[in-house]
């Protein structure tokens, strides 16, 4: 096995597993950042699972691909049509918490980027 198809099982393997956390309550929304080919292919397979996903451009050939409960997608399509360094404080936050990040963490982060006012 080559090093580009080691690299894709383990990026397929580690996506199989946060299909099943979304499935079991786990996640509410996931954020995977790929290939626009494996995203094309992901993609089917969310839809055959009646998952529902958004793709967001990147840079090049890479895409943002997001999936998880349709409410938080639709909070989160409020905001992607702009690149992820371009979010507000406020939308940086509530996609921090709403991926699951440590809400300390997203806390001192929203202090840091709003700056003195904090």
């Amino acid at each position: 096995m080559s090093a580009e198809e080691f690299r894709r099982y383990d990026s397929m393997k580690l996506f199989l597993h946060q299909i099943y956390e979304f499935r079991k309550g786990v996640r509410n929304l996931v954020l995977c950042t790929m290939c626009r080919t494996c995203a094309a292919l992901l993609a089917e397979r969310l839809e055959r699972q009646g998952i529902g996903y958004l793709v967001q451009e990147v840079a090049g050939n890479k895409v943002n691909l997001y999936f998880g409960n349709r409410q938080c997608l639709k909070a989160v399509a409020t905001f992607i049509h702009k690149p992820l360094n371009e979010l507000s404080p406020e939308e940086d936050f509530m996609l921090g918490a709403m991926l699951g990040y440590d809400i300390v963490g997203q806390c001192e982060r929203y202090c840091k980027r709003l700056g003195p006012t904090c």
